[in-house]
């Protein structure tokens, strides 16, 4: 699975001072022990969102089997006088040795869904707060963005290239998430190395103006890389630089990438050019901020794939998930945190998604331990699957593969209004039992 943190093996600092504070406290009046169960949610998606995502469960897992403090991390500790010397005797024996159930990547959440659960003492889950939250909000952004990136392309390839637009290892694991939800290749080599996911690249505008002239960049190219290659045609004039190209490459050229301008109309007039001079078969891949409305907004137009950076990196606008992890249960009795417009509904959960016999999801169904549970219906799926037993990962845990194709079947899944990109409900609703 791969984790894309470099600097330590070790991942028990990439957390909050407060985890261990609060440990130290509990570790004082005994009540680290005390059975617990804490899950993550979120209580809405973000604003003109339908549905979410689930990604990154696969890093949360590697993550946490590195979570050890070793004498590197326990010096630092007590350098800093973060903790006293019992914590930092707890701190050097720790590791997880509870049970982890989740949705699986791939998998549609929705407001409540309880896309994690941690089931141990409280003194082991509290520790992962913040290292599970890091990665879970930052992946489900990634990948609900994606998501609706791939539904606007309608097929179309996308190639992920945001690398440069965010930090050096954040954009490793965007490039896992762009391409679980159906990205087709990243630029990022790192990702391609970590996760397997095919790499795609050309040339920089960097490498035209190298050259004296248009026309010796692109022969250049073309003697390189061969005449099915795509050549970046917009440096100078993007007319004269599909003459150039189709007159370098010829007929066979592969495609042509238009990176900035009015892209529409400029793919329009690029394919009328590209079939009087019988480059018929060439593509045309367009790029420069685009957004899933931008591609949406591109349907009609003779564009065959897109190329993303700014806006996937960046969740396009929604960053986080808005995920939360929330202690719900204390020696099996439900707790429950009332604070205004933060409040968190007590006891474990179960969910189950609700369908059609067409196919069609129609409802969330949630409901907490001591609840009576759903009546069962021929379509019902449940959501959970176990992730870790007595801290170690169950066998044959869901791969990156069947994470794409789970969430094309749930796409397919929802009512037609809930692919809309304009603001509404949620894809469909949740009911808590």
């Amino acid at each position: 699975m791969g984790s894309p943190e470099p600097v330590t093996a070790s991942t028990a600092l990439l957390t909050d001072h407060y985890e261990l504070t609060m440990l130290g406290s509990a570790l004082a009046d005994g009540t680290h022990a005390r059975p617990c169960v804490f899950e993550v949610f979120a209580r809405r998606l973000p604003d003109g969102r339908r549905y979410g995502v689930v990604a990154g469960t696969a890093r949360v897992l590697d993550a946490i089997a590195d979570f050890r403090f070793t004498d590197a991390e326990l010096a630092q500790l007590e350098a800093t006088a973060v903790v006293d010397d019992a914590t930092l005797a707890w701190l050097a024996d720790y590791e997880f040795s509870g049970d982890i159930d989740g949705y699986p990547e791939g998998e549609l959440y929705f407001p409540g869904s309880p896309i994690l659960t941690v089931t141990g003492s409280f003194g082991e889950c509290v520790l992962l707060e913040t290292l599970v939250l890091s990665i879970l909000n930052h992946d489900s952004a990634i990948a609900s963005a994606a998501a609706r990136m791939s539904g606007a392309a309608h097929g179309r390839p996308i190639i992920e290239m945001g690398g440069r637009r965010t930090h050096e290892y954040a954009a490793v694991a965007a490039a896992r998430a762009a391409y679980l939800a159906g990205f087709a290749t990243t630029s990022n080599l790192e990702a391609g190395r970590r996760y397997g996911i095919p790499t795609r690249g050309t040339v920089a505008h960097a490498f035209m103006l190298l050259h004296d002239s248009e026309e010796a960049a692109f022969r250049a190219q073309v003697d390189k890389m061969g005449a099915d290659t795509t050549l970046l045609v917009d440096t100078y004039d993007i007319t004269a630089g599909i003459e150039t190209a189709v007159r370098v490459a010829g007929p066979e050229l592969g495609a042509i990438r238009i990176d900035s301008g009015d892209v529409g109309p400029l793919a329009r007039r690029a394919r009328e050019q590209l079939d009087a001079l019988g480059a018929k078969d060439t593509r045309i891949v367009v790029s420069g901020d685009l957004d899933e409305h931008a591609i949406a907004a591109l349907r009609a137009e003779p564009v065959d794939a897109y190329g993303v950076g700014t806006s996937v990196v960046t969740g396009s606008g929604a960053p986080t998930a808005g995920m939360v992890y929330k202690l719900v249960e204390v020696d099996g009795r439900p707790v429950a945190k009332r604070s205004a417009h933060k409040e968190s509904r007590g006891g474990r959960k179960s969910a189950l998604r609700r369908h059609r016999g067409t196919g069609t999801a129609v409802e969330e169904v949630v409901w907490a331990s001591g609840s009576k549970a759903p009546e069962p219906e021929p379509n019902d799926r449940p959501l959970q699957i176990p992730l870790i037993r007595a801290g170690r990962p169950e066998p044959d845990l869901p791969t990156l593969d069947d994470a794409r194709q789970r969430l094309r079947r749930g796409l397919v899944s929802l009512p037609w209004e809930g692919l809309k990109l304009s603001h509404g409900e949620p894809a469909v609703p949740t009911q808590f039992l």
